[in-house]
């Protein structure tokens, strides 16, 4: 009898300490608050990290309208990243967030300032090659 106690202790603690593993595991998991998530993308912006983008990834997948953001603000930069940065502001907008709308505006509004600019000057290189060649 006193040996199925002790087995049975064992079998209890040892169950308990599963789920708590469970547990922790669970809340690992959990998209933290919106300044944890901001916080996290400030050190990833100052010191670069394959660990803090792939874990803003990992909430951005869960669904943060704030993790999508900062990944946005991050590949906004890279031009080889700029549709998923396009992408990822879009779906934060349509999740309520203002600052992806504006963002994506701005993005949506520069290469339409930049090529104005960029066919302005060529315009501008062209007319003053046509009066250097009339004088």
């Amino acid at each position: 009898m006193e040996l199925f106690n002790k087995s049975g202790v064992l079998v209890a603690s040892v169950l308990v300490m599963v789920g708590a593993l469970i547990a922790c595991q669970a809340k690992e998991d959990a998209v933290p608050p919106a300044p944890v998530i901001e916080a996290v993308a400030q050190k990833l912006n100052e010191n670069g990290g394959a660990a803090a983008e792939r874990r803003l990834r990992e909430w951005a997948d869960q669904g943060s309208v704030v993790a999508k953001r900062e990944l946005g603000m991050l590949y906004q930069s890279k031009n080889t990243r700029r549709d998923e940065a396009l992408r990822l502001f879009e779906e934060a907008a349509k999740g309520g967030d203002s600052e992806s709308a504006f963002q994506l505006a701005e993005m949506v509004r520069q290469p339409a300032v930049r090529s104005l600019r960029e066919k302005s000057g060529l315009l501008l290189v062209s007319m003053r090659g046509t009066q250097d060649a009339a004088k």
